[in-house]
């Protein structure tokens, strides 16, 4: 991951968790961490255009700008869906964490039993 990304997202997680207590009229974080169903609705539509603008990337339809402000609304969703269901980037982090070095395919078997 770019150090770019790494300090945007950073900075974002500390906006996100500041705005825990505002008001939902003024802001839309705010909103967002009031109500983890309608933080979580948001992060599954975002999801989805974010698929639809990767298909769109494919066939050419669209270009690279259009995936990345996608994947851009993306990961604020679920920062917002993270802060609000009350789950630490570093609970996340210790998940990751776990699964280094382990094939996608071993790490999803172990999760059947």
């Amino acid at each position: 991951m770019s150090q770019r990304l790494t300090d945007v997202l950073h900075r974002l997680a500390a906006t996100i968790e500041a705005r825990k207590g505002g008001d939902p009229s003024v802001s839309y974080t705010a909103k967002l961490l009031n109500d983890p169903a309608l933080a979580a609705k948001k992060l599954g539509e975002e999801a989805v255009e974010t698929v639809i603008a990767a298909v769109a990337l494919k066939s050419q339809e669209v270009g690279p700008d259009a995936l990345a402000a996608e994947s851009a609304d993306l990961l604020y969703h679920w920062l917002a869906l993270m802060a609000a269901s009350g789950v630490s980037l570093d609970a996340v982090a210790e998940k990751l964490e776990a699964r280094e070095g382990t094939s996608g395919i071993a790490e999803k078997a172990s999760r059947k039993g």
